[in-house]
């Protein structure tokens, strides 16, 4: 009887040994380990001792299909990127020890035609020495500049290259807050990168204390970072709406969400004046102007809701020409000094004036020495008075 029951274990030892030891990675153990949950597998190996079986893993059995804002973005950086540009400027620097020292800056800029009119911001190549261009496909060439506009941060430069893919330009009145609009550009040197917003106000600002005042600036929450300036701001259809140019950084040098582009209007009739004259001739009223609401209207007694006060007429500008007047009692909006008591401007060739960027508007679409009709209150009485518009060098005020 013992020695049944030995010969028993011997044959049980056996059969295990043999189990273990032929069961190759499809056998019957791999099987098992196959289905074991991931922490148990793991507690029956050892480093340099891999597993060599068969996963289960869970695959997408097609490429997943975009939404349609997806396809959207795709659509608008495919028809917008082969127009972006990179802009590298190369200045010379005077360092005490060393001497003279290059000095590189970057940003972005977008192809106007097939001759190699490219358009950018002033800053961008202010001062520069040198100036290259990097297309989307990484070609590099020298840039030649044709003009600037310190006065709206504009500059046009030009380059001989092959195959270009001009940009397309919209109509950047009529835009509204809330639209969806993308920024393409090279951004800390990231070139062709892409960031989505909103329009989120169109605004006056003024880019610095001695810097360029744009009075219907575009502001923005698309992502715009240093390296951007210069570059587009699209609209849905990958049109470009305005030239990206400033950030409102509070003192950090990077995005803070609020960005600010120059309207592609304003662009347009700069290039017009380089086309037409070789030079920047904006028309100007020549004033210093107040944007009126309501409220304001109401507690200055002014016979309509919206409009804009003539604070100041610029001596021998086009207002003071004509006859306008400005303001000759002194008060305050907070804290800020202001003159009351001038021309009300309502209109403007029969079209509603409601604010400064609605005169802007009308300057784009004048040249200098055109003559339009200003509709004003002076006290209670409508006046209409035609105005020769000047040339102050594109300042508007």
């Amino acid at each position: 009887m013992k020695m049944r029951r030995i010969a028993f274990v011997v044959v049980l030892v056996g059969a295990f040994y043999l189990f273990i030891t032929h069961s190759g990675p499809t056998g019957p153990l791999s099987a098992w380990l196959q289905h074991l949950p991931a922490a148990d597998a793991a507690s029956n190996s050892s480093p340099g001792n891999g597993y060599s079986g068969l996963f289960q893993l869970t695959e997408a059995h097609a490429r997943p299909a975009f939404d349609t804002e997806e396809q959207d973005n795709i659509a608008v950086y495919k028809k917008a990127l082969p127009s972006v540009v990179n802009i590298t400027s190369t200045a010379v620097a005077f360092d005490f020890f060393y001497g003279p020292v290059p000095q590189q800056g970057q940003g972005s800029g977008f192809i106007l035609n097939k001759d190699g009119l490219i358009l950018t911001n002033n800053h961008v190549i202010d001062n520069a020495e040198r100036v290259e261009v990097t297309l989307f496909d990484k070609h590099r060439y020298r840039a030649q500049v044709i003009g600037v506009d310190k006065a709206h941060d504009l500059a046009l430069i030009k380059i001989n290259a092959p195959n270009l893919v001009p940009a397309t330009l919209a109509d950047s009145n009529g835009l509204q807050v809330g639209q969806k609009v993308y920024a393409i550009g090279n951004p800390f040197g990231l070139s062709g990168t892409m960031t989505q917003g909103i329009i989120s106000a169109i605004r006056p600002i003024q880019e610095s204390a001695q810097g360029a005042r744009i009075e219907d600036a575009i502001q923005t929450d698309a992502a715009i970072n240093p390296g951007n300036s210069g570059g587009p701001l699209l609209n849905s259809r990958g049109e470009v709406i305005g030239i990206n140019t400033m950030i409102a950084s509070n003192g950090a040098d990077q995005s803070s969400g609020i960005g600010f582009a120059i309207p592609i209007n304003t662009a347009k009739a700069v290039l017009n004046d380089f086309a037409k004259y070789g030079q920047v001739r904006r028309p100007s009223l020549g004033i210093v102007s107040l944007s009126i609401g309501p409220d304001l209207a109401s507690q200055m007694g002014l016979p309509a809701d919206y409009g804009v006060l003539v604070q100041r007429v610029i001596p021998g500008g086009a207002a003071d020409r004509a006859g306008l007047r400005g303001g000759n009692q002194k008060a305050y909006l907070g804290n800020v000094p202001v003159y009351i008591g001038g021309d009300f401007i309502v209109g403007i060739d029969g079209q509603e004036v409601t604010s400064a960027q609605d005169i802007s508007q009308v300057m784009n679409s004048h040249s200098v020495g055109d003559t339009i009709s200003i509709t004003i209150y002076r006290g209670q009485r409508r006046m209409d008075i035609p105005v020769k518009l000047g040339n102050d060098g594109g300042t508007e005020v």
